[in-house]
Parts: C-alpha cells; structure tokens; sequence
C-alpha cells in the first residue's frame, strides 16, 4: 500500500471509534489506508466510569477490546504513546517511532481541568480512565478499613466531590447507593459518613431544566448528599479542601470532576488553543491546517449563540462522523460539509432506579429516565458491536457485577 493514502485517527474514545466506524463503512477497497493509534488496546465508556469509581458496578464493565470493534480488514491498530504531531512534517511522533499522514483526525480526548486551584493535582482524584476509577473504588474501601483501626479519625468518611456537573451528580448518586453497603461490611453507623457537593456556579447540572435539577438534589440530600453552590474550591491539601471564604472541610478523599480541558498534545505540536481545545472551523478542521481535523474533548464547536457546546459523548460520536465525511470528500477533491450539532437532548443518572432527562420537550425523572439512560447506552453498544456487545454489556441482561 506504498502509494496509498492514509488516514490516521488519533484516539480511541467516543469520536475516534466514530471516526474509524464511518470511515471503514464509506472506503472503497483501496481507497484509502485507515490507521487508529491509541494508547490502550480497548475502547472505554467514560460516561460509565462513575460507577465503577465508585464500587457499584464492574472495571471492567466500560472496557471493549478495540479489536471486537474495527474490521481488520480495512483498519489498522497501532497500540502506541502520541507524544506530538508534526504537521510540517506530516508525520505522528510516537513511543515507537513516527507514523505518517496525508488525512489526521485528531481524537485525543480531554484532561481534568484543575484551573490552577493549588493542591487538587497532588492530592484530587479524577474520574478520568478505568485505572483512575478502580483506584478510587480502591480507597474508598481503605478508607472504611482505616476507620475502623482508628474510629478517632471521622475524617476518613468524609467525601468531597468537586463540581456538581454531569460527572459529579452521578459519582455522588452511586456514592450514596454504595455507602451503606461498605457500612455493612465494616460495621460502620451510616450516619457518619458525609458527603459534600461543591460547586462553584450558583447551580447544579448547567443545562437542564431547573425543576429536574431540584428533583436530583432533593433525591441525593434525601440519601445524605450536602450540597454547596456557589462555593469555590480555593485549595485542596492532603486533610481535606478550603471552599468559599475560608472554610475547610476536613476529609478522607476528594473528587475532583470540575471540568476537563483539550489534550496536552496539541498545544506541544504547536495547534492555537484555549485551555488545551483548538476552535475548529466549520468542517471540524484545525485553522491554517486543511489537512488536520480536531474532534472529541480538544475541539471546540460554537453554537448559534457563539458559546461552544459543552464537550459530551453525543457531540463527539456527530464529530467522529462528520470528520470521517470530509476526509473522504477531501481525499476524493469533493466539496465538503459543514458540521452541525444536532442535540437530541440529557439524561443523568442519580443511582440505581433514578435518573432526569430531557429529550426534545419531553421531560422525565425517577425509573423512567433510569430506563431511557439504559436504552441510550445500548443504542450505542449497538452501532459499535451489534446485539452481542448489547447482551454482554447492558444492565438489562446478567452480567457481572461488581
């Protein structure tokens, strides 16, 4: 395949599986050579992490080996570190030497977003990788442990999620689904365990309908959740956070899911970015670089108001898509089409049988958004693996818990 094109897709998340699932169906045979590069030889469901993170479902749950997914026939693998991109060059640095390009997808995903708070870096956990989730369920259980060597420490079952967004209300809502199971376990009185939300901005779950987000926070005080809005996290030390004007929360671990910003890598290749995401131009590519498209976390699309979209799985499998459209009508010298987000609506989940969404108009909570949440992630498991991966993968079918 000497003289033929090649696509390489950096990333194996959401819009770079995309990526390569639409490029593999619109190709030619020979048409073009499609390469995926990811640091792991599986894909994850970030969207699920909180479970695991949190102890009330399987590590293993979120994972899918990459190759259950691609067609080896028309997708090469390459298990590599990205360390830059050399755009002069044309060329992807990695661990194990360069690997060239005439089409890049860039879908490198994001990183935890600490805004320069002194201390969350040393001392937060971030809901950020299977890894960084079974070290977090990992703790938490030692911290139970730890207690109960020494019941002086109350501090050890004091939690502190930061950031009251998507991924921080569901941490919180399997948190307190799981705590009394680790009473149990330990012989620990539930009513010293706390659980703070903090949160910066005056309201949880930006985004949403305001009377679904007092639905969710009455549903998580009800199981012992304290929230604090418009409470900044100034500092976090290894006893604990300072929040607001000067108060301090003693505790055994903090979460930090307060937001994420681009990847690393391409503010080291020389990309223009804000907090690590290039401002991609209506064809999702890179400005000055027509041959370099950016999708996922590290992109950023504006909408109709000139704000850009929060970054989600639903914006990045529409990017994935969309990239993989205009690098064909690239390689093939065709007019290419603009993106447009299509948002087809919210749903979050709260803990076992308990959710709030929206979709369209139609707003719904309790067991009925639980189930909606459940019918959107097998929609998915359906698209990348058919009705094998949904049976093996969703909570509706017996599956290994835990």
């Amino acid at each position: 395949m000497a003289g033929t094109k090649k696509i390489v897709v950096l990333g194996g998340g959401y819009a770079g599986i995309s990526a390569v699932l639409a490029l593999q169906k619109r190709l030619g045979r020979g048409e073009a050579e499609i390469i995926l590069v990811n640091k792991h030889d599986y894909h994850y469901f970030t969207t699920w992490l909180h479970k695991p993170a949190a102890g009330t479902d399987s590590a293993d749950r979120p994972k899918v080996d990459i190759r259950d997914i691609i067609d080896p026939r028309k997708v090469s693998f390459r298990k590599r570190d990205i360390r830059r991109i050399d755009t002069a060059a044309r060329t992807v640095e990695t661990d194990e030497g360069d690997i060239p390009y005439d089409v890049l997808i860039v879908a490198l995903g994001g990183e935890p977003e600490t805004f320069g708070i002194p201390g969350l870096a040393e001392h937060a956990f971030f809901i950020r990788s299977l890894n960084s989730a079974r070290i977090i369920r990992e703790h938490i259980e030692r911290r139970f442990a730890e207690f109960r060597s020494d019941e002086s420490r109350t501090e050890l079952l004091t939690f502190v999620v930061g950031g009251a967004g998507l991924t921080g209300i569901e941490f919180a809502g399997e948190l307190v689904n799981r705590i009394p199971e680790l009473c149990r376990e330990h012989g620990v009185d539930p009513a010293l365990v706390n659980i703070y939300v903090v949160e910066a901005a005056p309201t949880a779950l930006p985004g949403f309908d305001a009377g679904l987000v007092e639905h969710a926070m009455e549903h998580l005080k009800r199981k012992g959740v304290v929230f604090q809005l418009g409470t900044p996290v100034k500092k976090c030390t290894s006893e604990g956070v300072e929040i607001g004007e000067g108060e301090f929360i003693r505790a055994g671990t903090v979460i930090w899911a307060g937001g994420i910003r681009g990847n690393r890598v391409l503010e080291a290749s020389g990309f223009g970015t804000t907090r690590g995401r290039v401002a991609v131009n209506a064809y999702l590519q890179a400005p000055g670089f027509g041959d370099v498209f950016v999708i996922g976390d590290s992109s950023m699309v504006m909408n109709d108001q000139g704000r850009p979209w929060p970054p989600s799985a639903q914006i990045a499998i529409q990017q994935g898509e969309a990239a993989a459209r205009n690098a064909i009508a690239l390689l093939r010298g065709r007019e290419m089409t603009p993106f447009r987000y299509v948002h087809r609506g919210t749903v979050a989940s709260l803990g076992r049988g308990e959710a709030i969404g929206s979709v369209g108009r139609c707003k719904v909570k309790g067991l009925a958004a639980a189930i909606l949440k459940t019918v959107i992630d097998a929609r998915y498991l359906y698209r990348i693996g058919g009705v094998r991966l949904v049976l093996r993968k969703t909570a509706f079918f017996p599956h290994q818990s835990r």
